[in-house]
């Protein structure tokens, strides 16, 4: 089996979720972050043949940077070899019971209170601000008929900050979430926020879903 660019493109993104990861048998990849605020799914092209778990999923990432085209075989039921030619490497598969994952059912939103489009130019731009700046909080905030995102540390009154709008509404709320989970790939995401602290990440241009939450000091109406 060869994992494709786009697959391995969506794996080096979970690694940066949880640095292990679950596989299971057939075209679903999931993850969750380990204090299990993050929950991303994936439907990928290739049909993984078996369950197995990988520890450090960017250091297997990085060993198949060993080979140009690399082919994984799973016959073996403790490894999964990787080979391409003359050149053979074995990467032993880890105890499920060590890591953490997804649980078996999928999420569904307890409620849809807020949505809009965030296009890739919005949260490339957003993000880039709280580096800039030194941000840590991400707010989507209802005011005023509009739906704004705003970056800033909103412990601080005086703190620097950086807003887009991003939709209209009829609502007032503030929902913050911190900015360093929002771990997605680079994107278009029809995003939908529930006021029972969770929101959902639909990407426009994979088949692929985030489930984040959000901090406790959100507010709606």
């Amino acid at each position: 089996m060869k994992l494709s660019e786009k697959t391995i493109t969506i794996l080096k993104n979970f690694s940066s979720i949880n640095q292990s990861i679950l596989f299971k048998e057939g075209n679903c990849l999931r993850t969750i972050s380990i204090m299990k605020n993050i929950l991303a799914e994936a439907v990928i092209e290739e049909n993984i043949p078996k369950d197995f778990a990988i520890y450090d999923l960017n250091q297997f990432l990085n060993g198949l940077n060993l080979h140009q085209d690399p082919d994984l075989d799973f016959t073996d039921n403790s490894y999964v070899l990787i080979k391409e030619g003359k050149r053979k490497a074995k990467y032993f598969f880890a105890d499920p019971e060590v890591i953490v994952t997804p649980p078996d059912k999928s999420i569904e939103l307890p409620s849809k209170d807020v949505c809009f489009t965030l296009d890739q130019s919005q949260l490339d731009r957003l993000i880039k601000a709280a580096a800039v700046y030194q941000l840590p909080d991400l707010s989507a905030v209802g005011e005023n008929g509009v739906v704004k995102l705003v970056v800033r540390d909103k412990k601080n009154d005086t703190s620097n900050d950086f807003s887009i709008v991003v939709g209209e509404t009829d609502s007032e709320f503030v929902f913050n979430f911190k900015v360093e989970n929002i771990k997605i790939l680079p994107g278009t995401y029809e995003v939908v926020v529930s006021q029972k602290l969770l929101s959902q990440f639909q990407s426009k241009n994979h088949d692929l879903c985030y489930w984040i939450a959000l901090e406790p000091d959100s507010t709606f109406g």
